[in-house]
């Protein structure tokens, strides 16, 4: 049976924008074996050459094709829920390019979707025109629901934080297309050509990749290179079928042989 791997992006192959050691050479690993692989990003901020241009600088080399951000699910379902309509959008490019490159068209007034990613130039103007355009009838949308990393000097906000307050306003509750939605998990396995049991995810996070991946019946790989650590483990009913330090420990033949 063939199997790929979904893998997460910050705090599996880097941090911040440091390489994590080992991680380079999985990558390659995979390359030789001509295993099939994404990189799964809730970030919509950043556009698949963003990303590929990101980790080339630390020494991988992959293509566009290798990348799947929120923005491009949060676009795929879109044009399935409603094709070639409108959204008003609290986001930057990679969001806008896939919206575009999905038969979306970018309003200032009566959309039929307030769309909500990550960005650093949202003004009180603009979140008070999704308020008002949601009151009137435009759904709410978030690319992710990922929350603020509550770090001194942070200069962008979760998505989650931004949300909050647009839901206050509003009485209405966003559905949430990233991880880990189901909805992202499922387009990402799709655009990969897998089956739930071909499909094993790594990531750094119990609360996205790994939740996401029990709840759709995927391997799943833990990595303590990121966000949860091992004494945080037993506060979850649900644990991942491997947990490792970092990619630089993975057994590739082991990860396959994972049911």
């Amino acid at each position: 049976m063939k199997k790929g791997f979904l893998i997460d992006m910050d705090g599996v192959i880097y941090g911040n924008d440091t390489l994590i050691p080992g991680a380079d050479t999985f990558i390659k690993k995979l390359q030789k074996e001509n295993i099939p692989f994404l990189f799964m990003t809730n970030n919509s901020q950043r556009t698949p050459l963003d990303a590929v241009n990101k980790v080339a600088r630390m020494g991988i080399k992959i293509k566009e094709e290798n990348v799947y951000t929120s923005a491009m699910a949060t676009a795929y379902f879109l044009s399935f829920m409603n094709p070639n309509g409108t959204a008003y959008v609290l986001g930057e490019g990679g969001l806008i390019t896939s919206l575009h490159q999905h038969g979306y068209t970018m309003v200032n007034q009566n959309p039929d979707f307030v769309v909500v990613g990550e960005g650093r130039n949202f003004t009180l103007e603009m979140v008070n025109n999704a308020v008002d355009m949601i009151l009137s009838g435009a759904k709410l949308i978030a690319t992710n629901l990922d929350p603020s990393p509550m770090k001194k000097g942070w200069s962008n906000l979760g998505i989650k934080a931004i949300v909050a307050m647009i839901e206050e306003a509003t009485g209405k509750k966003a559905f949430s297309v990233g991880k880990p939605s189901p909805v992202m998990m499922r387009s990402a396995r799709k655009y990969l050509g897998l089956e739930a049991r071909e499909t094993i995810i790594i990531g750094d996070t119990m609360d996205t990749d790994i939740l996401g991946g029990v709840q759709l019946g995927y391997t799943t790989i833990l990595t303590l290179s990121g966000v949860s650590k091992e004494e945080e483990l037993n506060n979850y009913a649900f644990k991942p079928d491997m947990i490792i330090n970092s990619l630089a420990e993975l057994d590739l033949k082991k990860a396959l042989e994972l049911q």
